[in-house]
């Protein structure tokens, strides 16, 4: 399958499943450095925001707060459960202009360097897709991959691991 084909699957897919979301809670890691399972279903909070988001929105909405992507070992698919978040922050960019966003792909420490930074790219690539798919401008986006090299935990567990394969949503401008 070509990376255009692909990319075509996946902004339908993302179209598809938007339709029937709920939104998540992003549930951080224990203080014992276990993960207490990310992006599992919470209770279901309204829709994106009524009306226009404002720069303050970012600190204060708490869908647009929600900036972490997670992903599954060796995938670069969006899970279901962060459809919601994706919606939110397109529709932010949507509503801010002149906002800009980083998409920072990671992977875990497993696979060479090259594959993880191909990884990681690979995941910030099916974000801005998402984003994009729920109408937010390509222009205000790029993507950057670290591949392995920005651990949030450095213990070889599945656990751990779990936490490092992310994509982080940093808007450099509000």
């Amino acid at each position: 399958m070509n990376n255009t084909t692909r990319i075509a699957a996946t902004l339908m897919a993302c179209l598809a499943m938007a339709a029937c979301t709920k939104k998540v809670k992003e549930v951080p890691p224990s203080e014992t450095g276990t993960i207490v399972n990310p992006g599992a279903q919470t209770t279901p909070i309204a829709e994106t925001t009524p009306g226009r988001y404002s720069a303050a929105d970012l600190d204060t909405d708490s869908c647009l707060r929600q900036r972490v992507v997670y992903f599954d070992f060796n995938d670069d698919t969006l899970r279901p459960e962060f459809q919601a978040v994706v919606a939110c922050h397109a529709k932010y960019l949507r509503d801010q202009p002149q906002s800009r966003m980083n998409l920072e792909g990671n992977a875990d420490e497993r696979g060479t360097r090259e594959y993880n930074l191909g990884l990681g790219e690979r995941r910030g690539n099916a974000v801005m897709a998402a984003v994009q798919g729920n109408g937010g401008p390509a222009a205000q986006m790029s993507v950057v991959s670290y591949g392995e090299e920005r651990p949030t935990c450095a213990d070889s567990t599945e656990e751990c691991w779990q936490r490092n394969r992310r994509v982080e949503i940093v808007y450099t401008t509000r």
